[in-house]
């Protein structure tokens, strides 16, 4: 599952750079997501410490190799995809759409690698 592994690097990351982001400049991250939405700033900071709890987690996937995990994860986004969508249908915030951008592209990375890597070890490449 190695293949699948790295491409949880990219998960952590966009957890780790939005988190930080919302919790330290909240803001500003609206700016750059392209909401036309009106958020509290305490709201905004909490995302950002849920964001960064989430990030400790998938870190200690990686950390720990749980590839008993990884499927997991494609899962909870698969969740966050369909929340995601229908917020958007709701709110009509473009952040919605950034946010199913970054997170989908995520899922793809890591849906191919897990369907490689599960390829591979049954033995059909």
């Amino acid at each position: 599952m190695k293949k699948t592994r790295l491409s949880l690097f990219y998960l952590a990351g966009y957890l780790f750079i939005g988190g930080s982001g919302f919790l330290f400049f909240p803001k500003a991250m609206l700016i750059i997501f392209l909401s036309n939405g009106n958020y509290s700033d305490l709201m905004l900071r909490m995302m950002g410490v849920f964001l960064l709890t989430l990030f400790i987690v998938v870190f200690q996937i990686i950390r720990h190799r749980a590839a008993e995990l990884y499927l997991t994860t494609l899962v909870a986004r698969a969740w966050l995809l369909t929340a995601f969508t229908a917020f958007y249908i709701i709110y009509r915030d473009p952040m919605l759409l950034v946010l199913l951008a970054i997170v989908g592209l995520g899922v793809l990375l890591t849906l191919t690698s897990y369907i490689v890597d599960s390829r591979k070890a049954s033995g059909q490449v």
